[in-house]
């Protein structure tokens, strides 16, 4: 059935009401809409825009089901799609947005709001082949409007179509000829132009471009140092390209040009260092004795350039044996005079060489005995500073390499040097973390805090340190020092997605125990990686606008990528292995649910009903103005932005209730195998998942993965083992085609021929020193069904002789021992409290019960110290 038609007067008044839309006059619109619907209440059109006004004055469920009512009445009309499309994109649905517009654009092709809104979405939702022809669109219905050309620039770049694109912005720069002199739209054209004819290959282009708009000489490009930059880098990749020896000596003294004057404007650059040399052959990550005399000269040279210390840094990552030592004396000298605290991150990377790093340690050992011996009566003076920075750089050194016991003790002497040094508590704090003492460490944590109750950083790390130690209340306590006030710490630091706290907080839940809180703050971290999805939608459009357009096209690169960020993978690693724990365990979840001790009587809840519904019903009735001023606020504009919805579940006790863990598990999973294929944590988690919904090619999929990452690693080992010994199991035979390519590809990780037995103990010999080899030896031998007493006395093996075990791999022990509920995990955990002195991870639950109380009761409370501006 056709759909009404109005007759000219009611037309105009369907034109006032999207105009009163625009202008956002939405009482107006509504009694517009209203007026065409009492003599049309059939008109699709009218009824989709009074649902739209609605959605925005906050009735948004009518609003809706009214919008879905009129696109019924009228399904050829690209104002109801339109309508549904805007809807649809508040919601962050942006590929069916895109659908409703590609629709709407069916009955009305050259709609310019319709185009720009799909080429907005098209973006988002990277089909850029469609984009591609939308902006085309764009083009041809304003091609007097640069903006449009820059677009379809940018679309043709997205889509892989360079040629294009330089085509276009050949024409754009054509008809840009009167530019002013300082332009910076203008000057961005061109240096994404230039970025262009580099990722063409066309680097003599590129270079001669930007030579010939050259700020120095007159021409259009702005920013001096990014253009110079690009040239020095562009040059140097046409040496590298088929050339003649003459032009690449030409090349050559250009770059050298280029990365001197770069250097001239900032000598602290590391980046302009490393091209300097590698423009003479020199590659900074690989010297050799041959070019090494050639790269200290070359640094040599701006030793003296005032306040520069890239240089002298340099040198010593290129200088060796005597040399280093002639370099790192004056260098250790000055950083410690001037009390430089970043000392040892900044020669951190020094110390994969161990030469040197004995060269650094016997350095600050022979400072340390003359500052000891110094005073004025042997008529050799040292400022007492320069003795406590360099205790505190010993530390800090032996802390690194696991020298715990002898870091203390050198903290113990500087803190009675100086007991006012929040950098030697902190020190301390981390040395303890590494010795394995979390109640420790967040104990001399909160003790540098205390000295400095200002310090936004120390208050932080005080709190990290507090959720490592399970005592999350405490922490709380903390980080509401700078957090908003009226909220909680926790809700108000989720508002600000930091991570930091989110990834702790949840890994300390996990570790307490309690699996459905630390699943809620993993999922909060998912929903902030979703948030930076949804941010990008706006500069799509604004972007080309302003024509910022390297930068974004690197945004677009990233975002695509912003999920294999370290925070990201470890939720999704974390939340993988709580879903499989409540699947593998049916009681776990129910066991979370809290215990109701007592029922309150009906006189109890009668009382809490009534003020509930005295809540609801407020004080509008005795307030006259408070009543008129929220009927006021009806009608204002609350946009097309659902409302935050209440958690009705803060506590994530329903959650782990689900009946589809493993499914839930998988969505978590998605794409992530391809984004981080280099990750063994995201595919032992995929095969762990895959096992159990039996998906078998899936599963060895991401074991051959991994063994072609790490292919002795004791997670792969029993995953193996695991995987055959399932498959072979089956009551029936898989059918072809998926069974001989299962049964092939398995047999590459574990022939046939050779027997469980024979391919977990040749394992072990080959790794016998390794922990964790022997925990997946024991895995193995769970598998194949061994006694508890045999699983037992093999992960018994950690403790002896040629074992290297650390406080690490033995708590992996005990946790294990644990899990399997073994009569010997107490024996087990005795023996590691003895071995290993200054941990506190085998202490019993009394004990470490008592260290948690002991925090607050000795008046050394997270609460004391001076408290913080609080941020509101």
């Amino acid at each position: 059935m056709a759909p009404p038609a109005l007759a000219q007067k009611d037309k105009k008044l369907f034109a006032d009401l999207l105009s009163q839309y625009e202008n956002r006059q939405l009482s107006k619109g509504r009694k517009t809409a209203d007026q065409i619907l009492k003599k049309y209440p059939e008109h699709g059109e009218t009824m989709c825009m009074k649902g739209l006004i609605l959605v925005h004055l906050g009735q948004r469920d009518e609003g809706i089901n009214l919008v879905k009512e009129g696109m019924r009445k009228d399904l050829s009309s690209h104002i109801c799609w339109h309508v549904w499309a805007l809807i649809q994109k508040s919601e962050h649905k942006y590929e069916d947005a895109l659908k409703s517009y590609i629709q709407a654009l069916k009955f009305d092709k050259d709609n310019f709001n319709i185009l720009r809104d799909t080429a907005v979405l098209q973006t988002q939702t990277r089909q850029f082949e469609g984009l591609v022809e939308t902006r085309h669109n764009l083009l041809r219905l304003r091609p007097y409007n640069r903006h449009h050309w820059v677009g379809l620039a940018v679309a043709y770049q997205l889509n892989g179509n360079l040629a294009e694109a330089k085509q276009v912005l050949e024409y754009i720069e054509g008809f840009l000829r009167n530019v002013g002199s300082y332009d910076v739209e203008f000057s961005e054209l061109l240096m994404y132009h230039v970025r262009i004819l580099e990722d063409m290959g066309d680097f003599k282009s590129a270079v001669d471009m930007l030579e010939s708009h050259d700020r120095a000489k007159g021409g259009s490009v702005l920013d001096r140092m990014a253009g110079t930059e690009m040239k020095a880098r562009l040059l140097a990749k046409l040496k590298e390209s088929n050339a003649d020896d003459e032009q690449k000596t030409a090349w050559t003294e250009r770059a050298d040009a280029a990365w001197r004057w770069l250097l001239s404007q900032n000598a602290d650059g590391y980046e302009y260092y490393k091209g300097f040399l590698t423009n003479q052959g020199i590659d900074l990550d690989n010297v050799t004795d041959e070019n090494r005399e050639k790269a200290l000269e070359m640094l040599r040279g701006y030793f003296n350039v005032q306040f520069a210390t890239a240089p002298r840094r340099l040198a010593l990552h290129v200088a060796a044996g005597q040399e280093f030592t002639d370099l790192i004396k004056p260098y250790l000298t000055n950083a410690l005079t001037k009390g430089i605290p970043s000392l040892f991150a900044d020669l951190k990377p020094l110390y994969k060489d161990s030469a040197k790093r004995q060269i650094i340690e016997d350095t600050v050992e022979e400072f340390r005995a003359n500052f000891e011996t110094s005073s004025p009566s042997t008529g050799v003076s040292v400022e007492p500073t320069i003795y406590l920075w360099a205790l505190y750089l010993l530390a800090q050194h032996h802390s690194y390499l696991g020298r715990h016991k002898q870091a203390l003790e050198i903290l113990d002497i500087a803190i009675a040097h100086t007991p006012t040094l929040p950098e030697l508590y902190m020190t301390r704090a981390r040395a303890l973390k590494r010795a394995g003492d979390p109640y420790g460490a967040a104990r001399a944590m909160n003790e540098a805090r205390l000295l400095d109750g200002q310090d936004r950083f120390i208050n932080t790390k005080t709190g990290k340190y507090l959720l490592r130690a399970g005592m999350v209340n405490e922490a709380d306590t903390i980080f509401s020092k700078f957090t908003r006030g009226g909220t909680s710490a926790a809700a108000d630091l989720e508002e600000m997605q930091a991570m930091h706290y989110l990834v702790e907080q949840g890994d300390s839940y996990r570790r307490a125990g309690k699996l459905n809180l630390a699943l809620k703050k993993y999922y909060v971290i998912q929903k902030v990686f979703e948030s930076f999805r949804e941010d990008q939608y706006e500069f799509h459009q604004y972007s080309v606008r302003k024509t910022i357009l390297n930068v974004y096209t690197e945004m677009l690169k990233w975002e695509d990528n912003v999920r294999s960020h370290p925070g990201f993978i470890h939720a999704a690693v974390a939340t993988v292995q709580i879903w499989i724990a409540l699947y593998d365990d049916a009681t776990l979840g129910p066991s979370l649910q809290p215990v109701e001790t007592t029922t309150p009587d009906v006189s109890s809840k009668k009382a809490i009903n009534k003020a509930k519904k005295a809540a609801r019903k407020g004080q509008p009735e005795a307030d006259g103005a408070n009543s008129k001023k929220a009927t006021a606020t009806q009608s204002e504009d609350k946009g097309l932005e659902p409302p935050r919805l209440k958690d009705d579940d803060p506590e994530g006790l329903k959650l782990v209730l689900v009946e589809d863990p493993l499914e839930r598990a998988d969505k978590y999973l998605t794409g992530l195998s391809e984004l981080v294929p280099q990750n063994l944590d995201i595919c032992f988690a995929i095969y762990d998942v895959a096992i159990r919904r039996k998906k078998y090619l899936q599963a060895v999929r991401m074991l051959m993965r991994a063994h072609s990452l790490d292919s002795e690693h004791p997670d792969l080992h029993w995953r193996i083992v695991h995987l055959r010994n399932t498959v072979s199991s089956l009551p029936e035979s898989i059918p072809a085609p998926v069974g001989p390519v299962l049964a092939e590809s398995i047999a590459s990780l574990l022939p046939e021929e050779v027997s469980f037995e024979l391919f977990n103990s040749q394992y072990l010999q080959k790794h016998s020193s390794s922990p964790m080899a022997i925990v997946a030896h024991a895995k193995v031998a769970q598998i194949l069904k061994a006694p508890q007493d045999e699983i037992d006395s093999i992960l018994f093996t950690v403790l002896k002789k040629p074992a290297q075990l650390d406080h690490e791999a033995a708590f992996a022990v005990l946790s294990y021992l644990k899990e399997m509920k073994s009569a010997r995990a107490e024996d087990f955990r005795i023996a590691c409290n003895d071995r290993f002195e200054l941990s506190t991870l085998f202490k019993s639950d009394e004990e470490i019960a008592a260290l948690q109380r002991s925090f607050t009761e000795t008046g050394e409370s997270p609460a004391d110290g001076e408290a913080l501006e609080t941020v509101t």
